[in-house]
């Protein structure tokens, strides 16, 4: 099974823009008082990016992933001055098409692994056009 193109797109600068954020814990049980909260503001892109000019986004198209948690329709938050290494999930351009994957170091070897059992790891040889295009640190998710 073959994964579907991701959707790249550039990190627009943009003012700092900050959202309401609770000073408080949200318990999954009870809930406190309201009145008792503090209201502060934070930034997303001041959460999510250390490197404007170095990351991107990407909409996730297809299913390899899922059992890392990253979905169909996610977007992803990818930094490219990140070194790719073993176990990191990357976004991948083999031979013109972009994916999403965790890597794998072989012995002597490269590979691409889905976290979906209905999808075969991809071994990564001297024919293929291939580069880590960048390092994902951020899934956001609609819930």
């Amino acid at each position: 099974m073959k994964d579907k193109k991701l959707e790249i797109f550039r990190v627009k600068a943009l003012k700092n823009i900050k959202r309401p954020i609770i000073n408080e814990d949200i318990h999954a049980g009870f809930p406190s008082p309201a009145e008792d909260f503090q209201e502060l503001r934070i930034s997303l892109d001041k959460e999510l990016i250390t490197n404007e000019d170095a990351t991107f986004y990407a909409r996730v198209r297809g299913n390899s992933m899922i059992d890392a948690n990253i979905e169909d329709g996610d977007l992803l938050v990818i930094d490219r001055s990140i070194e790719s290494r073993d176990g990191r999930v990357a976004v991948c351009m083999i031979d013109g098409d972009f994916t999403v994957k965790r890597i794998k170091l072989g012995d002597n070897c490269l590979y691409l692994m889905p976290e979906n059992s209905k999808y075969k790891p991809i071994k990564i040889t001297d024919e293929n056009e291939f580069i880590v295009w960048g390092i994902v640190t951020y899934v956001i998710k609609k819930v």
